[in-house]
């Protein structure tokens, strides 16, 4: 039941003080209360009814919605026995936490409106379980969202669909429909969303809003407004969205074999395993040996889109070519068979970039590598990963740096042999970092910041907060445990290469 229709209930005596435009929200049951916080007695979605007892204070308006905010109540209604109308600073704290605020006549008891509301709420839950259960059976007995989607079209009489966040659509009426829709969905502001195309309206639902980021989520499209439904109509698109979530949970392959095994060859990669113990794990994946790869690195910079979230943008971007994806580090890293499609790339960076209206405030951070064949995996993770980190140094929305972008000196490495280029990096470097851990120091650091501004004592020593003095005693240091000379340019190219290996 939705706020809205109790505003239909002409013998419960409520009048809408404020928040209007709040009035799509559903209601689970109503609470009575006099308490100045009773949130912890609440779990989201109630209608309180209040007789205002608790106010002693202006103030305590402010505190008494807050504290039912966040508790993420429906509505709260306030009796007019003891001020013959809400005071204005509750109207006040109620339009400022958008809560919507009723006002209950001073002839209507609290328990009548607990009663006929709650009566309301039984009706529509038996009416409602026989469907769900229906629809529930449909997805159990393997018709897969396909089938619930019809039944869920003849129930309300209009085309629906289920839709990735790049456009992609799961399951549905037609395998029609406007890629301006999935752009409405990403830069929406707040949903459900009402969008109209070429004389056609469609409404927008998120699958699962509050636990999953815009740009990971799927959405519900149905080709009518949703406000002209009656309720029991509304209240279907949560029981669908909750049914769409199992179906997706189910095909999550984290927790599969598949999955497991795609993490697994990531870890492998990102170890310092040999080649061929590389290979033996491919075969596993079964992406197949004969295949050339690419391989695709991608962060985000804010806790609005976890890493998880961003494993399943790639996977889903590249649904159509099973990737092995996985996770290291806060970081997800992608490999897929070209086959025979040569501007694979292409169509990772064109997705990518639609996503950009879902990020709102986040970045999303990619690099693609050139193709490779299976010995070569290694180095084409580390060449994405090394892309990945160059866009992430652009401050744009979306970046993607690809290959062809990268300093040849990368494309050099990625062609070098696994073993040469560990030895490589292993001898110059596992000095400085032996005794950065046994002395709490910070040479590998210094290093990167001394070859960053090109010798520069000046700039480095200004980067880093040091005395000139006490980064020459550093820069020493370094040349003594490796018995290299930074003032050469070749062991100046040596070490830049060497810490680009890392």
């Amino acid at each position: 039941m939705r706020l809205r229709s109790l505003l239909d209930m002409t013998d419960l005596g409520l009048g809408l003080v404020t928040g209007e435009d709040e009035l799509d929200r559903f209601v689970r049951w109503v609470v009575t209360t006099d308490m100045l916080d009773p949130s912890r007695y609440m779990s989201g979605g109630e209608f309180v009814l209040t007789g205002l007892q608790w106010l002693t204070q202006p103030a305590d308006c402010e505190t008494f919605i807050a504290n039912l905010a966040q508790a993420k109540v429906a509505a709260v209604a306030a009796g007019d026995a003891l001020f013959g109308e809400p005071p204005a600073e509750l109207a006040a704290a109620c339009r400022k936490h958008r809560i919507p605020l009723f006002r209950v006549d001073a002839q209507v008891a609290f328990a009548t409106v607990t009663e006929t509301i709650n009566r309301h709420l039984s009706v529509g839950r038996a009416a409602d379980l026989a469907a769900i259960l229906d629809r529930h059976r449909q997805l159990v007995a393997g018709g897969g969202l396909g089938s619930v989607l019809e039944l869920v079209h003849r129930t309300l009489g209009t085309p629906c669909w289920v839709v990735s966040s790049i456009g992609r659509v799961v399951a549905g009426t037609s395998d029609e429909l406007p890629d301006a829709v999935r752009a409405a969905f990403l830069s929406a502001r707040r949903l459900p969303h009402v969008f109209s195309y070429d004389g056609t309206r469609y409404s927008l639902f998120a699958v699962d809003a509050d636990g999953t980021s815009r740009i990971a989520d799927w959405f519900l499209v149905f080709q009518s407004d949703y406000k002209d439904w009656p309720d029991e109509r509304r209240a279907l698109t949560s029981e669908l969205a909750a049914v769409v979530a199992l179906e997706r949970a189910r095909l999550d392959d984290r927790q599969s074999a598949e999955g497991r095994l795609a993490q697994e060859l990531i870890d492998l990669i990102m170890s310092e395993a040999k080649p061929a113990e590389i290979i033996s794990r491919l075969e596993l994946t079964g992406l197949g040996l004969s295949e050339r790869y690419l391989a695709v690195a991608a962060t985000a910079d804010s806790g609005a889109v976890r890493p998880g979230e961003v494993r399943a943008v790639l996977r889903e971007i590249l649904w159509d070519r099973s990737p092995a994806v996985g996770v290291v580090d806060g970081e997800a890293i992608a490999l897929v068979s070209v086959g025979g499609e040569q501007l694979l790339d292409d169509r990772i960076h064109r997705a990518i970039e639609t996503l950009e209206p879902g990020l709102h405030s986040s970045r999303l951070a990619v690099g693609i590598s050139g193709a490779v064949d299976g010995e070569g995996l290694r180095g084409a993770v580390e060449e994405a990963r090394y892309a990945r980190r160059m866009a992430a140094e652009r401050n744009e929305p979306t970046s993607i740096v690809r290959h062809d972008e990268l300093a040849t000196h990368m494309l050099l490495l990625a062609s070098v042999p696994d073993e040469v280029r560990r030895m490589f990096r292993v001898r110059l470097l596992d000095p400085l970092s032996s005794y950065d851990k046994d002395n709490r120091s910070d040479l590998v650091h210094t290093l990167e910041t001394f070859l960053e501004v090109s010798g520069s004592w000046t700039k480095c020593a200004d980067l880093l907060h040091l005395h000139v003095n006490t980064l020459r005693y550093r820069i020493q240091r370094i040349e003594e445990l490796t018995q290299r000379d930074l003032s050469r340019l070749e062991d100046r190219v040596d070490f830049f290469l060497a810490l680009a290996l890392r």
